[in-house]
């Protein structure tokens, strides 16, 4: 029977980065937990360090050279869906202190590199790095309903059609899924539930981050989003059913003009 893997914490012994990569839609984790030095989320060893894998599509990559990064990353590539062509990313320094401490702009001083320690990090850089991303998704959905507005504001009405505009609430949809749903930035990491002492560690690098605030601002802007879509939406549609009672008006004059002539027609012979 193989011996289990154990916390590398002497790979830790003074100061070291932790670096999160958003690499996709999903990453696979089945095939590791021989490997597994925690199963929620899973981290296993890597090169001189440790990786923890969030399914959701995060991988952060502890204590590794930059060769070990770029090893454990192709190995890695098979597992994961939806690969994305550009990677987000976010580094964090820490170092052994007298205290956890959370000290703005600087590294993140630890009382000592247990792995529990490691895990909240792991857990607060994967949160930042998908909202980073989804901030750059919503920011680029309003650049495209801004000439939507413009227009309305100019002219009156929109040129742009229902399928871009069920587009825009789809993109809105699948960023709200990402917060509240498979990510669930707000809820606190499993580590915490062994650790309770931990708590404050985690509310420190929470408040660092500002979690809770960037999923508020997220939140109001997605919700601007879908009303703005959808407004514009029920636009398209009323300017559709006005074609609609259009045609028929036309189609029912035809009718019409066609009797009058027969009925003229019928008179005439």
């Amino acid at each position: 029977m193989p011996t289990p893997p154990t916390f590398p914490a002497d790979a830790f012994a003074a100061k070291a980065n932790a670096h999160a990569l958003y690499v996709g839609d999903r990453i696979n984790t089945s095939g590791f937990e021989e490997q597994a030095l925690s199963s929620v989320p899973l981290a296993v060893r890597a090169g001189a360090g440790i990786a923890v894998l969030f399914r959701y599509g995060v991988v952060v990559l502890i204590g590794l050279s930059a060769d070990e990064e770029a090893a454990f990353l192709q190995r890695l590539k098979p597992r994961i869906g939806g690969a994305f062509n550009n990677i987000d990313d976010e580094t964090a320094a820490f170092q052994l202190d007298g205290d956890d401490q959370v000290a703005a702009g600087g590294p993140i001083q630890l009382r000592q590199m247990s792995l529990e320690r490691l895990l909240i990090i792991a857990d607060v850089l994967a949160k930042s790095v998908v909202l980073a991303h989804d901030e750059r998704e919503v920011a680029r959905v309003f650049e495209v309903i801004e000439p939507f507005a413009r227009e309305l504001a100019d002219h009156g009405h929109t040129r742009r059609s229902r399928p871009a505009m069920m587009k825009l609430i789809g993109n809105a949809l699948l960023v709200q899924h990402r917060v509240s749903g498979r990510v669930a930035i707000t809820e606190k990491p499993d580590a915490l539930w062994e650790r309770p002492d931990l708590e404050r560690l985690y509310a420190r690098l929470e408040d660092e981050y500002e979690l809770k605030e960037r999923v508020d601002t997220l939140n109001r802007k997605l919700a601007v989003v879908a009303e703005t879509a959808s407004t514009l939406a029920d636009i398209i549609d009323t300017r559709r059913a006005l074609r609609l009672e259009l045609i028929v008006v036309v189609l029912i004059a035809i009718e019409v003009v066609v009797a009058f002539v027969q009925i003229a027609m019928g008179r005439g012979h």
